[in-house]
């Protein structure tokens, strides 16, 4: 799969600027000679995401994804696409201008960003100049309820998360007899944590969860020291910790925890840190019984087990996870219009989008289709627990791989 290299943003504000804004105009001026049709047959994908900043880790993973599709996708009738790559650098501003810039390039569809912030500002460009965009990872439910008709989500909202979350916690608690009576929750007070944090306080008592809220701690995403943070929540004596974090972050709280000699019930996450590799790596057997709620892939799906042979032969020091899965599923998506609609114009791009009915996807559910928000109503997530470096399905006991450890194990009986 030819891949275009990183565009690099400009070195300062001012040049920033002024490239933005001929960019702008001559987007205007070459969009309906440049998407007649694609000068090497190909489709081109835009994707952007933060391959440096305080996200690099997450946004390299996905990356991987779209890397590794075109080698699953050679044998099921779909074209080779090109790649075309921008780095958000964790910035939605810096989103735009790569947005603006892989338009300017040529690209047909745009895909990303990781970020819900970075992903906002992307799905306005898209929406001002007319052109898709697939986007693989972000929960903000404001992506899809902004009335737009160029935008394209397979990963679920906030509140789709949320409540999923909910009925497979019950799930967990069920299965293993013992539930918590008390949560804290700590989290990233960003686009993706605070909204996740106003939908929790929100619906656990809606939903007649076993524990009430005593606490709920935001902190800076770009904090280096989390142990004020850490001893007032450990202060509050809660039997669960829920964790709406990141890589970095998700690794200073367990260190805290860990030498702050706090040990709850268990530690709950519903961020992308606690699930990586990175984690792992740097915890050891610390990383061990934490629960991630998450998007996940379903083992037991063909195009699943194609992906992972494919990745793991691509990357084989790395695990499939829901980074790598869900930007396979949304260049798959791209794909799949592409192919239907048989034009890289946008116009029937987007209406072969709004036809999608995908059943040979990755994703927890009955396949990928859109409602008229541009939003896929299907897709669900599971309970996945770090067991000795790698990640298995606990909840729904329908897809499960192993039992559930729980009430989680002392810091020292671990891996």
């Amino acid at each position: 799969m030819r891949r275009k290299q990183p565009v690099s943003r400009p070195r300062s504000p001012q040049r920033r600027a002024l490239l933005a804004g001929t960019a702008a105009a001559a987007i205007s001026a070459a969009l309906p000679l440049r998407f007649a049709h694609s000068a090497n047959g190909k489709l081109k994908i835009g994707i952007i995401m933060p391959r440096t900043g305080a996200q690099a880790q997450g946004g390299i993973d996905a990356q991987r994804g779209a890397d590794v599709a075109y080698d699953v996708l050679k044998d099921k009738g779909y074209a080779e696409p090109e790649l075309m790559l921008g780095d958000s650098e964790n910035n939605p501003q810096i989103a735009r201008v790569q947005a603006e810039r892989l338009i300017e390039a040529g690209a047909h569809v745009l895909s990303g960003c990781f970020d819900s912030g970075a992903t906002m500002t992307v799905a306005q460009v898209a929406e001002q100049k007319g052109i898709p965009f697939v986007v693989n990872i972000a929960v903000a439910d404001a992506i899809t309820e902004q009335g737009y008709k160029t935008v394209f989500r397979a990963f679920p909202t906030g509140m789709m998360f949320a409540l999923d979350a909910f009925a497979l916690q019950k799930e967990l608690f069920k299965v293993a007899g013992r539930a918590p009576k008390t949560m804290v929750m700590l989290h990233v007070n960003d686009t993706f944590g605070t909204p996740q944090r106003d939908l929790t306080v929100k619906l656990v008592p809606q939903h007649n969860m076993p524990y009430t809220i005593v606490e709920t701690i935001g902190y800076d995403p770009m904090a280096r020291d989390l142990s004020a943070e850490v001893r007032k929540a450990k202060a509050t004596n809660a039997e669960l910790v829920w964790l709406n974090s990141r890589v970095n972050d998700s690794i200073l709280i367990i260190q805290e925890m860990v030498k702050q000699r706090w040990e709850p019930m268990g530690i709950f996450n519903t961020g992308p840190g606690s699930f990586q590799v990175p984690f792992m790596q740097a915890l050891g057997k610390l990383s061990d019984d934490i629960i991630t709620f998450a998007p996940w892939y379903d083992p037991n799906k063909p195009m699943t087990k194609a992906l992972e042979a494919a990745f793991l032969k691509r990357f084989p020091d790395r695990l499939l996870n829901l980074s790598h899965a869900a930007t396979f599923e949304a260049v798959l998506i791209a794909l799949d219009a592409y192919k239907r609609a048989g034009s890289t114009e946008p116009a029937k791009l987007i209406e072969a989008l709004r036809k999608t009915d995908l059943k040979d996807n990755t994703s927890i559910g009955p396949g990928v289709r859109f409602n008229d928000k541009g939003q896929c109503p299907d897709t669900r997530i599971a309970g996945i627990q770090n067991r000795g470096g790698k990640n298995v399905i606990v909840v729904p006991v329908a897809a499960a791989n192993a039992k559930p450890i729980w009430p989680q194990r002392p810091w020292r009986e671990r891996g």
